[in-house]
């Protein structure tokens, strides 16, 4: 068991880096929560009943632990540090820009909406996952999904949501989501 259970640890390794960067923002912070979750882990290994889910146990006990590190220490927030490889891109300015809106609009939504939503829409987690890894219902986990998404939305489109430039934005960070989730577009378009 030991050895298969090291395995897990190992293969499960950058989907709690995402997890962490979602919870800190902050890159050293994510690192650090993810070595002190996989100690916890090893630690409690004896707790894991084989034939769970593996995943949701690790990314419960990554965020028990950012919560119990929150109580010792004030959060720091570092935009600049969200992951490269969710916003890195080779496109034009325009496709730039849309990327740097969402990037600051995802800093301003809620914790659990934005961890939410990271995980399900970049990370390809299902409900019943972030459900079971955040410790709340799955109709709490869509809501979480939902309302950041439409949050977004509207922080993107603004006041001037009639704008031809304004939409033509958020269609592009519509088709920016789609690509990088392997998502149709007509799909987001309908999130």
């Amino acid at each position: 068991m030991a050895h298969n259970f090291h395995d897990q640890v190992i293969a499960i390794l950058p989907r709690l880096r995402v997890q962490a960067l979602a919870l800190t923002r902050n890159r050293t912070m994510a690192e650090d929560l993810v070595q002190d979750a996989v100690c916890n882990a090893l630690a409690a290994q004896d707790s894991f009943i084989p034939g769970t889910n593996f995943s949701a146990w690790m990314h419960r006990i990554l965020r028990n632990r950012f919560i119990s590190d929150l109580r010792k220490r004030r959060e720091t927030t570092d935009i600049e540090d969200i992951p490269a490889s969710v916003l890195a891109t080779t496109a034009p300015h325009e496709d730039r820009l849309a990327l740097k809106d969402l990037a600051m609009a995802l800093d301003r939504l809620p914790e659990d909406q934005r961890e939410a939503l990271i995980m399900v829409v970049l990370h390809g987690m299902s409900y019943e996952h972030l459900a079971e890894a955040t410790g709340c219902a799955v109709g709490t986990a869509k809501s979480r999904v939902f309302r950041a998404r439409r949050q977004l939305e509207s922080w993107m489109i603004g006041e001037e949501h009639d704008s031809p430039q304004i939409k033509a934005r958020v269609a592009r960070m519509r088709s920016l989501l789609a690509a990088k989730t392997g998502t149709r577009k007509d799909e987001v378009a309908r999130s």
